[in-house]
Formats: C-alpha cells, sequence, structure tokens
C-alpha cells in the first residue's frame, strides 16, 4: 500500500500507477455529482449539449454537501459522501462520455462500473462516511454551482480542495475491486463455518 498525492486534472497514466487499499489524497478541482446530476449530464450528452464544466481528468464526489451562502460566497459546512450504488446505473455511461479519473463516495461500485473505470481508466476511491466537518476542512474555496434548481444536494458543486482524504482506492484501473473481493470472502467465510456445524 502506498500512499500518493495528486492535483487535477489527473492524467491516465497517474491513475494506472494506483493499485487497490493505496491511500490518496487529492488537490484541484473537485465537482459534486449525485443521483439527479448523472441524469441530467447523461440527459445533456444525449441531446449534444455541453455540461457547464469540463469534468476529463476531474474528481467527481458523489455528495449532497451542506453549504452556506453569506452575500455572494458558498461556504462548506459538511460534505459527507452519498452511497455510491446509488449512481450505478448511471457511472459507466458517465465515465465515458466525460471521463473523470477519479470517482469518490462510500460502499463501492459494482461490476459495471469497475469494467468501465479498467477501460477508460478511472478509480474509485472511499472516504468515509460520518467524516463530513473533515471533508469540508479540505474544500478551500466554491467557485461555482451549477444546477441549483435541482436542489441543494443534487446540484453540481464544484470545490476547490487542497489535501482531500485520506481516501482508499477501492477499485482500481487493474480490475481490482476492494468491496467484491470481501464479499466473496464473506461467502467463503460463511460456507466454511457453516459446514462445521450439523442442522
Amino acid at each position: 500500500m502506498t500512499v500518493y498525492r495528486l492535483k487535477t486534472p489527473i492524467l491516465e497514466k497517474d491513475i494506472r500507477k494506483l493499485d487497490a487499499n493505496d491511500t490518496l489524497y487529492v488537490s484541484g478541482t473537485m465537482v459534486t455529482a449525485r443521483d439527479q446530476a448523472h441524469k441530467r449530464a447523461l440527459e445533456f450528452a444525449r441531446a449534444g449539449k455541453v455540461l457547464p464544466i469540463n469534468l476529463e481528468g476531474l474528481a467527481v464526489f458523489h455528495c449532497g454537501p451542506v453549504m452556506k451562502k453569506q452575500d455572494s460566497t458558498w461556504t462548506t459546512v459538511a460534505a459527507g459522501p452519498t452511497t455510491s450504488t446509488r449512481m450505478e446505473v448511471y457511472e459507466s455511461d458517465f465515465i465515458k462520455h466525460f471521463r473523470p479519473r477519479l470517482i469518490i463516495g462510500k460502499g463501492g461500485m459494482g461490476e459495471k462500473t469497475a469494467e468501465t473505470m479498467a477501460e477508460y481508466g478511472a478509480v474509485y476511491c472511499a472516504f468515509t462516511g460520518g467524516a463530513a466537518v473533515v471533508a469540508a476542512q479540505a474544500i478551500k474555496e466554491v467557485p461555482a454551482v451549477h444546477w441549483l434548481d435541482l436542489g441543494m444536494p443534487e446540484a453540481m458543486w464544484v470545490f476547490e480542495v487542497l489535501d482531500f482524504g485520506p481516501m482508499v482506492v477501492s477499485i482500481d484501473s487493474h480490475g481490482k475491486n476492494v468491496f467484491m473481493a470481501v464479499s466473496e470472502q464473506v461467502a467463503r467465510n460463511r460456507v466454511r463455518i457453516l459446514s462445521d456445524f450439523e442442522f
């Protein structure tokens, strides 16, 4: 396990260096996107419309932040990760269309997303659930918000972050998926343990 510090926009060659269980900190531009932002972005792509921000090489955070506005300036109160499986239905196409290099959330993602990450050069990083205030401390500026009509949690927030982390690389670009590996090990252990008992 190695500790990496990357700055957006991240190049594919740097993503390919990361392995499952590595620790990562990221600086630069991060964009939040939950269900509705993913859905709208893909609708834009199908209609040939350009997103309000180019996501190529950036970090996309599955997050519905709590934000506070004073005069014309937004600050982040809390920014905890959303359960990423909610975005599984969109994520593969999202990566293909927009080429983010880093997806951040909690709970992992499925096989389809993992395959797309291996093909296009992206990774999934887990950020600790319940550490929303810690996440907010790494957000140094909020230069823009898009699609606020979707509501504060579902809008696409643009953050400038410094050493956002620590995160664990949970799906790498080589086909390794920590969450699936743990699930498979649990299933094997369950069979072994139950075989020791007579019913």
